[in-house]
This record gives structure tokens, sequence and C-alpha cells, in this order.
């Protein structure tokens, strides 16, 4: 009886045990993501909190579609700011319109997913190389560093300190503390804004404790979809290195298995459920795969309990207070150094996959960074529009202009280049007999 009774408590103090070891596992987790989710509505003017909703809920059907095998957390994406801000300007702040976009975006993941599957990974690969996604990741993070520095240009002092923690916290921290730096960072900006009296407190204060999210459906413009759906072609790449390395990291190929069709189609369908209630695009994140690495813990189960947790945030109204009476001059140290990052990550792209600096992926890798970069500029000195005209009011320019001449002129190069060695080899021939 004794036995029965020390062994049933054993047990139990074993299952105690194991759940309190998850759920600081899973706020690590929470943590980690937290600080670049919401960030992107932060930065663009969706909610917060349907932001933390739409992560939640976004990771728990990227775990259903992909059998629960990945450890991934699905957070806000960053590639699509510069297209939320260009659509926000142009239908007079309604964000209803870029949620149409990246609904249409979303629904063009699952798509590629299809695709993947019939036709193979190789060959989608062959249609975007190296030296045009690297470009345009580049492009997305150097084309928000204005935004960054409008605002923080508010409190340069304020942003330079902030700035200055998160960069420091990254060159000199260790271990978990190092995965906090855009936490700890805005923590100690917001301290010194309390103490400035730069923070509005009100918005806190009206802020009730629970309260339902403000959703709302999104409303649909081919000039909005029409300029939002080119991303995709750089979060694709994105995802699929994603995917590489948080499989590297638990040392297991998800490409193979589930297979990438099956984590493209759970990011898309995340995706599409964001824009459908009023949330921003959704990504698979770097940062938990970082968690990964750090903790060794590969547990599936721990994501889907960090997206719980995350989903209940989203109706803690007190939570989205706080974070909309951040300072802009805090969060414009913070996005410095996160779009500067982006950029770094396109650099990166183009070393990992060692492209060659040959005539043709020169003039591809040229073409995407001086039309995406400096198409306004190019657009005033010849006194022209430089994109495509959609309407009068609405161009494709920039990013997504860029990237369709990219992929382009890089169909049309390698052509050319095969038909070039074609007669090369063909003289070579006749010459030998």
């Amino acid at each position: 009886m004794v036995d029965n009774v020390m062994s049933k408590t054993t047990v139990d103090d074993s299952v105690v045990l194991k759940g309190a070891k998850k759920t600081v596992l899973a706020l690590q987790h929470l943590i980690a993501m937290f600080g670049a989710t919401v960030l992107v509505p932060i930065l663009t003017g969706f909610n917060p909190s349907i932001a933390l909703f739409t992560a939640g809920v976004g990771t728990l059907i990227f775990h259903a579609f992909t059998k629960g095998k990945v450890p991934a957390f699905l957070g806000s994406s960053f590639a699509f700011i510069p297209i939320i801000l260009t659509i926000k300007d142009l239908y007079g702040g309604d964000l209803a319109y870029a949620q149409g976009g990246i609904m249409v975006a979303g629904f063009m993941y699952v798509i590629i997913a299809g695709l993947v599957k019939f036709v193979g990974l190789a060959r989608i690969k062959k249609l975007l190389p190296a030296s045009i996604v690297g470009p345009m990741i580049i492009v997305i993070g150097l084309s928000l560093i204005p935004t960054a520095y409008s605002m923080a240009s508010e409190h340069l002092v304020l942003a330079g300190i902030t700035l200055g923690t998160a960069l420091l916290i990254n060159f000199k921290g260790k271990g978990f503390i190092k995965q906090l730096s855009i936490l700890i960072a805005v923590v100690v900006g917001y301290t010194i804004a309390l103490n400035l009296n730069m923070v509005n407190t009100e918005v806190i204060k009206e802020s009730q404790l629970i309260a339902m999210p403000p959703f709302q459906l999104p409303k649909f413009d081919f000039a909005a979809v029409a300029i939002t759906v080119p991303v995709v072609l750089a979060v694709f790449m994105e995802h699929l290195g994603d995917i590489t390395t948080n499989g590297q990291v638990v040392g297991k190929n998800f490409i193979e298995d589930p297979g990438l069709n099956r984590t493209l189609l759970g990011d898309g369908v995340a995706t599409l459920f964001a824009a459908l209630v009023g949330g921003p695009a959704n990504t698979t994140y770097g940062e938990n795969t970082g968690v990964l690495a750090i903790t060794k813990n590969y547990d599936p189960s721990i994501l889907r309990l960090a997206a719980i947790f995350a989903v209940a945030l989203g109706f803690i109204a007190k939570i989205g207070g706080v974070l909309i009476s951040i300072p802009n001059a805090v969060m414009g140290g913070i996005s410095l150094m996160l779009f500067s990052m982006i950029s770094i990550i396109g650099v990166r792209t183009i070393k990992n996959e060692k492209v060659r600096f040959d005539v043709k992926n020169i003039l591809v890798m040229g073409s995407i960074l001086v039309i995406g970069l400096g198409s306004d500029l190019l657009g005033q000195l010849l006194n022209m529009n430089i994109g495509i005209t959609l309407n009068e009011t609405v161009s494709i320019s920039g990013l997504s202009f860029a990237a369709i001449v990219g992929i382009t002129l890089n169909i049309v190069l390698t052509f050319a280049e095969s038909k070039l060695a074609k007669k090369v080899n063909n003289i070579k021939y006749n010459y030998r007999t």
C-alpha cells in the first residue's frame, strides 16, 4: 500500500515538474517572438492584440498542416511593412485594403505549395535563384531605414540609448539574455521615456483589463493586391531559409518530412487567417529557432503551448495599451537595428548560396537594387514614372517592379546565355572536325 502511494506520488511529481518545465520553455519562446511580433503592428498601424492573437492561432494552424513535426513559431512578417505603409497612404489610412492584399498573398502561398508538390523544389528554385532573392531582401531592409530614422528623430538621444542597449546585448550578451535584446532595450527606452514624461499613460488607464480585440474584415482592390503579391517572392525564400535552419538545429530534414509543400501551406493558411480578422502577415520566426538552439529542447508541443499563451495575451487589453503607448523614438531606435539586419540577411543569402559575380548576375542584382531603391529618385530625374501604372493614382514601383524586372531579366539572360553556349560549342565542334 505504501509502495503504491509512493509510486503514485513520484508519478504525480514527475508530471508536475514536466508541466512546469514546459511552461517555462514556452514562456521563453513567447518572449523571444514578442518584441518582433508586436513591432510590426506598432509600425504599420495594425492592432497589437490582434497580431498576438493571429500569431498564436497561425502557429497552431502551421503545426496542424505540418503534422506537429516542425518546432516553429509564426509571428508578424517584416517583409510586408513597406507595402502596408504604401497601401495605408494610398487608401487614407484604411488598413482593410492592406488586409485584402495580404490575404491574396497568403493564397499565393497556397498555390506555390501546390506547385512545389507538383513540379518539385529544384525547378522553383531555378526561377528564384539567390541572385534575385538576396537583392530583394536587401531592398526590403534598406527601404525601411528612412521610416525608422523618421521615428527615431523625434528624440535622437532616446532612440540612441535604445539602439545602443540592443546592440550591446547582442554583442556582449550570452545565452538567453542575448535572445531578449529587443525586449530589454525597449524596456530601458520606455523607462527613460517615462521619466522624461514622454509616455501617454492615459491610453493605458483607459484600456480594459480583458477585452475582445477589434477584429475587422478585409477589403479588396486590384491596385492594393498588385502591389502586395510580388512580396511573396521574397518571403518564399525567407521561409525556405527558416525551415532549413530550423531543421539543421533540430537535426532533421523538414524540407523532405513533412515536406516544403506542407510548411508553405501552413504558412499560407496562417497568413490567410490573419488577414481575414485584421492582423499582419505571418512568417516563421528565426528568433524561436535561436531559443531551440540554446535550450536543446526541440519538442514541438512547447511551441504550441507558447502559441496558446499568445492567443490569451491578445485578449488582455492592458498589454495592448502599454504597447501603443511606447514612444516612436524608442521603436525607431530598435527599428534601425532590425531593418539593417534584414538587409544583412539578403547579403548572407548571396554569400551562402555562393552566387557567381558574372555579367548576368551583376546585371540582375544591379537592376533589382537600382530600381528597388531608386525608382522614385530616377522617376524625378527623368521626369517620368519608373514602374507600371495601374490607374490614375496607383503604380507598381520600388520592390514590386524591381522583382518583376529582375525575374524577367534573369529568364531572358539565362536563355540567351544557353543559346550562346550552344553556338560556341557548335563552333568548337566544327573546328575540330
